[in-house]
């Protein structure tokens, strides 16, 4: 009797608890329905393209023929792998650092300016550019050539404000006329001249329009006779617009060479200069007597200073890792920005009325309080940059290419550019997802560890 009215008083329960249990079943049932077309979609486009690509690297070029992990092998052989290996440790030590350093500036900057929520904006701002497009402008602003590239236009500016530019980069001497060229690029008289003498210096190569403005003709200059104690002459273009003229003779319409720097100097030594006229003449006085030569030194035909090639093998990887700190710090700064605004207050400002100063409350309050968040920003960063492709393929010229390659750009070459060798590339790209993973299981876990 008593096992009876057990299994009876059990019934009730049993069955409130399979009706309990219905909704949650029907409730999974339907969470799953709405999951399901996403879980298909990143089955399609992440986890069979994942798969196919591992069991694709494990094949020859042509797909064919099974070669295990040669493709393994040759990948670590091969040196462009390893200089793109190389540029994507740099990468991720590098970018990942100063973007977190510099949006931890200017995330505690901006928090003590008016005008903020602009500040950030513009900042923000080029997050909203395509790397493409990005890479165009910043293949544009690293050209070379200071009448296209803005920064060296800017280089070129600077340079000639502080050291100047030679005013004749073209100009040269006729043969046989009384100068020798040296080889620094200077010009020296053949003969050796002494006080009370005149000489003319003529050269060509410049062209008329390139003359400086107010050059005057330089025929009246060379019939001036030098007096005791000097040495003069004029130095001046040996070419008469319009043809005629007779070379080596200044002839009435051909003009003097302004702004020249010309030297006397005697037993290799350089006693005295001076600079040419409007009209292209020089006087030396009070020269004691002996045997001189006059000079033309290299300076006066040195070619303009063409800036910085950005885009070299040298400097092609720091030029492109600027251009991604241009696009991303804005980025890094709102996401610190808005760890710093949760920081309690009552810390800083306990910290301000002990004596602290800035530095001291950011040093040993601020970072401390905000590794979470940055350690989050930097692992995510490292993420990014590991697979960064656009830009280093847009601005890098093909010359330069091999030199700027990452891991991505050469799994794109080495399977689509060119080498047409799918296995390899699968390959590549199974090391790229091998290096990417662990930075996204620490960063999943250190959120979900947040969320606790």
């Amino acid at each position: 009797m008593t096992a009876t009215l057990v299994k009876e008083a059990s019934r009730p329960a049993a069955a409130s608890a399979g009706v309990r249990r219905r909704p949650r079943r029907r409730g999974r049932v339907v969470a799953l329905l709405f999951v399901l077309p996403a879980l298909l979609l990143l089955g399609a486009l992440v986890v069979y393209p994942v798969l196919f690509s591992v069991g694709r690297s494990f094949f020859d070029a042509s797909g064919t023929r099974f070669v295990g992990g040669e493709n393994y092998t040759e990948m670590f052989r091969d040196p462009a792998t390893l200089k793109a290996v190389r540029n994507t440790a740099i990468w991720v030590v590098v970018a990942p650092t100063l973007l977190t350093g510099l949006g931890l500036i200017l995330a505690v900057l901006v928090e003590k300016v008016r005008w903020a929520t602009a500040f950030k904006l513009l900042l923000f701002m080029p997050m909203a550019v395509s790397f493409l497009a990005a890479g165009i402008i910043f293949r544009l602003a690293y050209d070379e050539d200071p009448d296209k590239g803005v920064l060296n236009a800017a280089v070129v500016s600077v340079h000639d404000a502080f050291t100047g530019t030679s005013t004749y980069p073209t100009a040269r001497a006729r043969d046989g006329q009384g100068l020798t060229k040296e080889p620094g690029g200077a010009y020296r008289t053949t003969a050796a001249l002494t006080p009370g003498d005149t000489v003319t210096l003529g050269l060509v190569g410049v062209q008329p329009k390139d003359l400086p403005d107010g050059a005057e003709p330089a025929h009246a200059a060379a019939g001036r006779a030098s007096g005791p104690g000097e040495l003069s002459g004029v130095v001046y273009l040996d070419f008469t617009p319009g043809g005629g003229g007779e070379q080596g003779q200044v002839d009435r319409r051909e003009s003097g060479l302004p702004d020249m720097r010309v030297e006397a100097v005697r037993d290799g030594e350089v006693v005295a200069s001076t600079t040419t006229a409007p009209d292209g003449s020089f006087r030396f006085d009070g020269l004691p007597d002996g045997s001189y030569t006059v000079a033309l030194p290299a300076a006066n035909f040195a070619p303009p200073y063409e800036g910085v090639s950005w885009l070299g093998p040298a400097l092609v990887t720091p030029a492109i890792i600027g251009a991604y700190l241009w696009i991303w710090t804005g980025f890094a700064m709102v996401l610190i920005g808005a760890g710093l605004s949760t920081l309690p207050r009552d810390a800083l400002e306990a910290a301000r009325m002990d004596g602290a100063n800035e530095w001291q409350i950011f040093r040993r309050i601020t970072v401390p309080l905000l590794a979470p968040v940055l350690t989050v920003v930097f692992v995510t960063l490292v993420i990014n940059v590991m697979k960064v492709f656009d830009l280093v393929y847009i601005i890098a010229p093909g010359p330069v290419q091999e030199d700027a390659t990452v891991l991505a750009t050469q799994m794109w070459l080495v399977s689509f550019g060119g080498g047409n060798n799918q296995g390899l590339g699968s390959a590549l790209g199974v090391l790229l997802l091998l290096l990417v993973v662990p930075a996204m299981v620490f960063n999943v876990r250190r959120f979900r560890r947040s969320q606790r």
